[in-house]
């Protein structure tokens, strides 16, 4: 018996979609509502630590997602200039309880695409196009609003739906997204042969570039600096920014601006965001998690890792309980609120030393390796 037979979850993000594939093969009635008319194809690649490959284990989706990734170890920090001289590299070897790589880069379009089949296999139901305006929750259900009228009551409603949560507020929720000042230029680029592992710059003209292996023959580049105004660029001018921008950074970078130069890049641009819901994620039969509760610069790649993990405990709860009552609630807050707390500090602590203008790349190491022995603790 589960705390739950009927479940609407609004969003097909990667903390939704776990969501709904590890409540459909409980038994439990998943509706899937997404504003979009189809999956999304956004983006570029994703880097994902050994939590998140843990998640992907637990969900029975590893195989498939090593498959269209590039399962790596570890990373590297380079110094910037012509010649990219390394200056640090952190193994950490397979996780010892599961044989797990430490790392991983894929695109995140096919991440999205795996886990919406395995959602569906599952039985759980995704509608497309439906936009949701509100929630109404009453002591034993919640009911969820769509533009076009009511679309039913369950037993929850889960909001995965992203920054911009429409549940979030519905539910009477003021945290909101705040701006860091630092903005995320990404393209989706060839990989050359020596891009082993995640590869980071500190320093020059930008506060980071690095790039991320997400196959054989693609990774990611990145490029942060302070917020601008490019969300209107075109694919010609976002290219020729990195370009402009990337010039101080050698070794791979060299064929990162020829991918640029000749057009063969998905460039996308976006700012940093933080914020964590401060106490309660629920609001009676209806909780939100994923992006919708906490967001966090990408500097230790952990945005979606901890939209994982919330889907992981939260849904375990669900099915293994038998009501869902404050002991659940009460349970599900203690192992999310502070974790995902302490990883929006520490990934907004790295981006604020970037700032600051003074020389932390003696303290960096230091930090990503609390954050890796961080997260190898389950949530």
């Amino acid at each position: 018996m589960t705390a739950v037979n009927r479940v609407a979850i609004v969003g097909t993000g990667v903390s939704g979609l776990a969501a709904a594939i590890r409540l459909a093969r409980a038994g439990v009635v998943v509706e899937v509502f997404e504003a979009e008319t189809e999956l999304s194809t956004l983006g570029s690649g994703i880097s994902l630590q050994g939590n998140a490959l843990r998640a992907f284990a637990e969900l029975g989706v590893w195989e498939e997602a090593s498959a269209a990734g590039f399962p790596f170890d570890g990373m590297g920090m380079r110094a910037p200039g012509p010649q990219a001289p390394v200056i640090a590299r952190r193994e950490e070897g397979d996780d010892p309880g599961t044989g797990l790589p430490s790392a991983m880069g894929m695109p995140r379009a096919e991440l999205t695409r795996i886990l919406h089949e395995h959602a569906v296999r599952a039985g759980a139901t995704v509608r497309f196009g439906q936009r949701v305006t509100g929630v109404n929750v009453t002591e034993d259900h919640a009911e969820l609003l769509l533009e076009s009228g009511p679309a039913g009551r369950y037993d929850l409603v889960i909001g995965a739906d992203g920054l911009h949560s429409t549940v979030r507020t519905a539910l009477g929720i003021s945290a909101e997204p705040e701006h860091t000042g630092m903005g995320i230029w990404r393209a989706f680029v060839s990989r050359p042969a020596e891009v082993q592992f995640t590869e980071l710059y500190y320093g020059g003209p930008c506060y980071i570039a690095g790039y991320t292996p997400t196959g054989q023959d693609s990774m990611y580049a990145f490029l942060v600096s302070d917020a601008g105004d490019h969300f209107g660029a075109t694919a010609e001018e976002g290219a020729a920014a990195m370009i402009e921008q990337s010039r101080a950074y050698g070794g791979p970078w060299d064929q990162v601006r020829a991918d640029l130069a000749a057009g063969n890049a998905q460039v996308n641009y976006t700012w940093f965001t933080q914020h964590v819901v401060p106490g309660r994620w629920n609001r009676g039969r209806a909780v939100i998690i994923g992006d919708a509760a906490h967001s966090c610069p990408p500097t230790i790649a952990q945005g979606a890792a901890q939209g994982l993990e919330d889907a992981l405990v939260l849904t375990e709860l669900l099915v293994e309980r038998e009501a869902l009552d404050e002991d659940l609630w009460e349970e599900f807050h203690a192992r999310r609120v502070e974790r995902a707390t302490a990883i929006v500090d520490a990934s907004v602590q790295l981006a604020e030393w970037q700032r600051d203008g003074q020389d932390h790349s003696a303290d960096v190491p230091g930090l990503l390796g609390g954050v890796a022995q961080r997260v190898a603790v389950r949530a």
